[in-house]
């Protein structure tokens, strides 16, 4: 019977160490990819790009959360300079987020995940125009001489860091790394006040372990 028993209680122990390193306890993430401005933003933005990083922490297989870093780059679409009066223009945002994710097949090759949360965003715009500075070349038979570079100055800058959410959706296939390739969207919103808000949606692919 104490047989029985302790043979019982090992397997069980066994069971969970082993369902528990089914999965790491720690995620960390990497990606990049395109980024669309949606809505009233994407009437003055023009596609641009993310880069992306967080780490995080499973609760279990299916559910976990992670501490985003990301970071999106726009330029101002023509239009929108014209009726400004500027040759040039961009915007960048960065932001750090809370977001829960729920795996649905984490077992599977192929996992279907949901993730989305909140946080801050720093937002930050850039007003320039192209223009040239003279520096100091130098050649071992010529000597020191001046030469002239292109350069952008920067008209006017503004940056504000506004409260926002993010809900979005992701594919993951398993490598032989232990970790997985992802492609995810997510929908991204900032709050600027007084009705106001910034939309957009970055595509990124990269890879969780």
């Amino acid at each position: 019977m104490k047989r029985l028993v302790f043979g019982s209680f090992f397997g069980l122990l066994l069971g969970g160490v082993l369902s528990a390193q089914e999965v790491s306890r720690f995620a960390f993430d990497l990606g990049a990819g395109f980024t669309q401005p949606v809505g009233n933003t994407g009437r003055h933005l023009d596609e641009g790009w993310n880069i992306k990083g967080g780490v995080g922490y499973n609760f279990s297989p299916y559910a976990g959360v992670m501490l985003q870093g990301d970071y999106n780059s726009f330029g101002i679409n023509s239009s929108t300079l014209s009726n400004i009066g500027v040759p040039g223009g961009d915007l960048h945002i960065f932001s750090a987020t809370l977001d829960p994710i729920v795996h649905l097949s984490p077992k599977r090759h192929a996992d279907v995940y949901v993730i989305g949360g909140g946080g801050l965003y720093h937002r930050n715009q850039e007003f320039t125009q192209p223009s040239s500075a003279v520096v100091t070349g130098f050649d071992p038979f010529f000597g020191f001489f001046p030469v002239t570079v292109p350069t952008t100055n920067i008209l006017a800058s503004y940056s504000v860091n506004k409260p926002g959410v993010n809900i979005g959706a992701g594919f993951a296939v398993g490598s032989k790394w232990k970790g997985k390739f992802y492609a995810e969207a997510r929908y991204h919103r900032i709050f600027m006040g007084n009705g106001r808000h910034t939309d957009y949606v970055p595509v990124s692919f990269g890879y969780r372990w």
